[in-house]
């Protein structure tokens, strides 16, 4: 199929919502050599099939007088592609360009002449010079998949040179010369058909792009286009979507994506960028969905550490919660009290939350009495990384600074507790989130898709991943 696997790269298309995008694809040439060096096998055995008409006519040779033939079951027996180039056609689209391509045909002949002579035999046709010339359109279907069309092609034969074999061919072969010409106007007809069928072929590929991908039981992210594709020298930029949502419930996140773009890059066949929308938009589907909260108990905190939860160790620092709640154990709501930020500058990525952390003394038959209400402002950092087609990542604590929401035992200074609350967030509470991280969030891909090469950039409001592509299949 033609351009089967490069058009993948291009066409991460559909429609959207957003004024902005959230994600940025941007394909280079070298994306489309790479394309077209796989498309052109399956290109070449479309051309293959091509089958001239059974076709008949008169013509006068001298010295036999009027001829009548028949030309019939013309196939094609081999087929060259030497030179061929991709390109880019602003504002239109991808062409492709094929030239001093060779074509070996056969079939059979049968003539009749001087009334009651018949003579027939097989026959070989040399064709050279073939060029073809096709322009791709590239635009998004009623579901919001990629959708590949011909937008314009054209092709010619320099020569086309016939040899009889079998009967008189010698005799025959003085008017081949009529027939070049009428063989070399029937393969043009059957090459733009080929092609364009090539590209109809292309669609079913295409509808496996994951234009909605699920990332858990709580969130799917959507890679639908917001404009159309920006086709120029040297590079195709595709807009997506890029936004989280809530499984079942596509509720627009309460803030624009913000602008950006991207900078001259070639080296790498595509690179994929993503504003802080998009991982934003996941801090809004996750809030929404409740899971940015967790219990804390003293179980999950290293025996090793000398920081307990329980009533001796807070009561330490606050001596009421010794004095009313003696020898319990504890528990802690930690959770989100805004959706968290995501901040991207060069080189660094970080993530500024606001959470609440409730702390209860567990009675003897289990109910929880609750202690105190803490506001925790934090500041965390993340290393980003790239693997089988998902974006990952790990967080640590920068900063963190406490005040008091409510108290249930009295006044207190808050900052006595700012090493407890440290060790927790340090030793349960960022752990168990990098769990989550690690898993990562796919990628917009197509197919069998491997990425090679592939290096990360954190600039200035966008996250840059550049890479090489193969296919396996």
């Amino acid at each position: 199929m033609f351009l089967l696997k490069c058009l993948p790269l291009v066409a991460l298309i559909a429609a959207a919502f957003s004024a902005n995008p959230g994600v940025k694809i941007r394909l280079t040439q070298k994306g489309l050599e790479y394309g077209k060096q796989l498309g052109m096998a399956s290109l070449l055995e479309k051309l293959k099939t091509a089958q001239i008409p059974d076709f008949s006519g008169k013509e006068r040779v001298s010295p036999i007088g009027k001829v009548q033939y028949s030309l019939t079951n013309i196939h094609v027996v081999n087929l060259g592609l030497p030179q061929s180039s991709i390109n880019l056609v602003p504002g239109s689209g991808v062409q492709l360009s094929i030239s001093n391509a060779f074509i070996s045909l056969r079939g059979n002949w049968r003539v009749k002449y001087l009334r009651f002579i018949k003579d027939s035999g097989s026959l070989d046709v040399n064709v050279n010079g073939l060029s073809i010339s096709q322009t791709i359109a590239i635009k998004s279907d009623a579901t919001g998949k990629p959708e590949a069309s011909s937008a314009a092609c054209s092709a010619s034969v320099s020569s086309a040179k016939v040899k009889f074999h079998g009967g008189a061919s010698w005799l025959y072969n003085l008017f081949s010369k009529f027939i070049d010409k009428a063989l070399r106007k029937a393969l043009e007809k059957q090459m733009c058909p080929l092609v364009a069928k090539s590209i109809a072929d292309l669609n079913p590929r295409l509808k496996t792009l994951n234009v909605l991908a699920k990332v858990d039981k709580y969130a799917e992210i959507e890679y639908s286009m917001v404009s159309s594709p920006q086709i120029s020298q040297p590079a195709i930029d595709l807009n997506l979507k890029g936004e989280f949502y809530n499984i079942g419930r596509h509720q627009e996140a309460p803030f624009p994506a913000p602008a950006f773009s991207l900078p001259a890059q070639s080296s790498n066949m595509i690179y994929i960028a993503l504003s802080s929308f998009t991982p934003n938009s996941a801090g809004f589907v996750y809030n929404n969905a409740g899971v940015l909260s967790m219990y804390v108990t003293d179980d999950m905190i290293p025996r090793s550490s000398p920081i307990r939860l329980s009533t001796s160790t807070f009561g330490f620092f606050i001596p009421q919660i010794a004095q009313r709640f003696p020898g319990l154990m504890m528990k802690m709501l930690v959770k989100a009290d805004k959706n968290p930020v995501v901040k991207f500058q060069p080189n660094v990525m970080t993530v500024d939350a606001t959470a609440t952390a409730t702390a209860y003394a567990i009675q003897p038959n289990g109910t929880l009495s609750p202690l105190f209400v803490l506001n925790v402002d934090s500041s965390v950092s993340s290393q980003m990384s790239v693997s089988d087609l998902k974006l990952a990542s790990r967080i640590t604590l920068n900063k963190m600074s406490l005040s008091l929401g409510t108290s249930y035992v009295g006044d207190f200074k808050v900052n006595s507790l700012d090493n407890i609350l440290q060790v927790i967030l340090k030793l349960v509470v960022i752990p168990t989130v990098n769990v989550q991280l690690s898993k990562g969030y796919p990628l917009p891909a197509l197919g069998k898709m491997k990425l090679v090469n592939t290096q990360l950039q954190i600039m200035q409001d966008y996250l840059m991943i550049g890479t090489d592509v193969q296919f396996t299949g």
